[in-house]
C-alpha cells in the first residue's frame, strides 16, 4: 500500500515550472527522506499533497484519496511546513490546547502528544524559555494532535544545534516505528541518511530517484587509496592490481582503487606477496550526501548550468553546451 501516490503532478508559476511531471510512490510505515537541491519543487510539492495550492497538470492521491478533496483527508495528516508559530506568553500546555479546541480535538490528546514528543514536566513552561529545539518538538506535537497516519514535515531540523537534531531524529524514528508515515523534508543528508529508510531526490522539479536508501547506496561507488612506502614502487602495484581485475589511477603519491572497503586486506595481500610495502591503505565509501551531490549537481554553479538546460529542453532552444547531468557538467 502507497500513503502518496503522484503521476504526472505539475505546477507551473508564469514560466517557471517549479515541479515537472512527477511520479512519487511513498510506501505506508516509516520515515521517507524528500531531497532536493535549494529550488527544487519541495515545499512545492508538499503544498499541492496539502491541497493548500493546485496543481497545474497530474494527479495525486493521499491515504488512497484524491488531492482534489483534501478535505476528505485532513484529518487524517497531520504537517510543519513553517517555522512553529506559538503564542509565546502562554504555556506549552495552553498552546496545544487552544489548537486542539480550535480542530475540535479531544483535550486529552494534549497530554499524549507532549508526552510522545518528550516534553511531559515542561508542558507548563511558558514557550518563550523554550530552546529552539524544544519548539519544533512543539511544533511536531501540534501536528500529532489528530492521531494522523500520515505526517508531513518540511525542515523539522532546520536551524538546530547537534542536540536538538538528535532529539528530532530520535523522535522521527520513534514515528516510524510505530507505523505512522513520515515524509521529511531536510537540507541535512546525514540526518536523512541516519533517520530514513527511503529517500525521493528530485532536481528542479524532476525525479532523479526514489525507493530504499540501501539500493541507492548498493549503487554508489567506493575506492580504497593505496600508498607504497617508495613512490617507485608505484608503477610496479598497478600492474599486480591492474592483473587481478581492479580499476586504478595513480593520484601523485598513492593509487586509487575502485574496489569496496572489503577488499583492502586482498589489496594489502596482493601488495605484500609482490615484495612491496604499504604504507597507507584506506577505504572510502560513498555517503548519501556525496550520491546526492553526484546526482544533482555539487555546486550552485552546476546547478544554474542544469537549469539553464531543462528551461532551454522546454523551450526547444536546447544547446548542447548546457549540461543536463552531474557528469555533464564536470565534462563541461
Amino acid at each position: 500500500m502507497s500513503a502518496i501516490i503522484t503521476r504526472g503532478l505539475t505546477k507551473r508559476f508564469g514560466d517557471l515550472v517549479a515541479v515537472d511531471r512527477l511520479d512519487l510512490d511513498v510506501p505506508e510505515g516509516g520515515v521517507v527522506g524528500f531531497v532536493g537541491p535549494n529550488g527544487s519543487g519541495k515545499s512545492t510539492t508538499i503544498r499541492m499533497l496539502l491541497g493548500l495550492i493546485s496543481p497545474s497538470d497530474g494527479t495525486g492521491e493521499v491515504l488512497g484519496t484524491s488531492i482534489a478533496h483534501p478535505e476528505q483527508y485532513a484529518h487524517r495528516v497531520g504537517a510543519l511546513i513553517e517555522s512553529p508559530s506559538f503564542v509565546p506568553s502562554l504555556s506549552a500546555g495552553a498552546n496545544l490546547r487552544s489548537l486542539a479546541a480550535l480542530r475540535g480535538l479531544p483535550a486529552k490528546r494534549v497530554a499524549e502528544v507532549i508526552d510522545t514528543v518528550g516534553l511531559t514536566g515542561r508542558e507548563r513552561d511558558l514557550v518563550k524559555t523554550y530552546s529552539l529545539g524544544m519548539k519544533q518538538r512543539l511544533a511536531i506535537a501540534a501536528a500529532l494532535l489528530p492521531n494522523p497516519e500520515l505526517l508531513i514535515l518540511d525542515e523539522p531540523t532546520n536551524g538546530l544545534d547537534p542536540a536538538g537534531i538528535v532529539e528530532v531524529r530520535t523522535l522521527l524514528q520513534d514515528l516510524g516505528a510505530q507505523g505512522r508515515t513520515l515524509l521529511v523534508s531536510s537540507h541535512l543528508l546525514s540526518e536523512i541518511e541516519a533517520a530514513c529508510s527511503q529517500v525521493v531526490i528530485i532536481r528542479f522539479g524532476e525525479m532523479l530517484f526514489s525507493g530504499p536508501i540501501a539500493e541507492l547506496m548498493a549503487a554508489t561507488a567506493a575506492h580504497v587509496d593505496v600508498a607504497p612506502e617508495h613512490a617507485l614502487d608505484l608503477p610496479h602495484l598497478i600492474e599486480l592490481y591492474g592483473a587481478r581485475g581492479w580499476g586504478v589511477r595513480q593520484n601523485n603519491n598513492h593509487l586509487v582503487v575502485a574496489a569496496p572497503a572489503a577488499d583492502a586486506p586482498e589489496l594489502n595481500r596482493v601488495a605484500t606477496q609482490g615484495g612491496i610495502t604499504l604504507r597507507r591503505l584506506s577505504a572510502h565509501e560513498e555517503t548519501l550526501e556525496d550520491a546526492f551531490l553526484r546526482m544533482t549537481g555539487a555546486t550552485d554553479h552546476d546547478n544554474t548550468l542544469i537549469r539553464s538546460n531543462q528551461r532551454a529542453k522546454r523551450t526547444g532552444l536546447f544547446s548542447r553546451h548546457l549540461p543536463s547531468t552531474k557528469k555533464e557538467a564536470d565534462d563541461a
